[in-house]
């Protein structure tokens, strides 16, 4: 089930109408489309979190965990957090709330008893059935059918906008 929010003005296709500085709008225009597009993006997100929340008791991160281990167990939680394109500090958080409540096992490799197994449960696929699939998903998989330039172009954008409001760097 893929999240779809219709706008009255914008065309069938699902695309927004191009908007250069030169429209008459003084740049305002590339302004706002930047902005309704990261509005359009956080409610999306929003909205797939508050429905997993309702319909599994589980928050929009730790769907998006469930959703990677059902796919392959994870042999280290920086293994999940690659696959989660999220910090390890922040997958490690959302793993130990979902093993407490019993959705996700983990286990020390038979092989090195250094490493740690992640897998779902029962309960864990039972969550992951009830809950529509993670935004976030489907966030990636479009970034991931961006040409390499305009993907570039956005993250260099969006560290650059993060550094102008002050935002520090994650850091692990």
């Amino acid at each position: 089930m893929a999240l779809k929010f219709a706008r009255a003005s914008a065309p069938k296709d699902g695309r927004q109408p191009a908007r250069r500085s030169g429209d008459g709008t003084g740049g305002h225009g590339d302004l706002a489309g930047a902005l309704d597009a990261l509005r359009r993006i956080v409610r999306a997100l929003g909205v797939s979190s508050r429905t997993a929340e309702h319909t599994a008791g589980i928050t929009g991160a730790q769907l998006l965990v469930l959703q990677r281990l059902s796919e392959a167990p994870a042999h280290s939680l920086n293994d999940l957090a690659e696959r989660t394109f999220t910090h390890q500090s922040t997958v490690s958080v959302v793993v130990d709330r979902l093993v407490a409540r019993r959705f996700v096992k983990r286990e020390r490799s038979k092989e090195d008893a250094r490493k740690i197994l992640l897998s779902l449960t029962a309960a864990g696929r039972t969550a992951l059935r009830k809950a529509p699939p993670p935004a976030q998903t489907q966030l990636i998989d479009a970034l991931r059918r961006l040409p390499r330039r305009q993907l570039r172009a956005i993250a260099d954008g969006l560290a650059a906008t993060a550094t102008k409001m002050g935002l520090a760097e994650e850091r692990d």
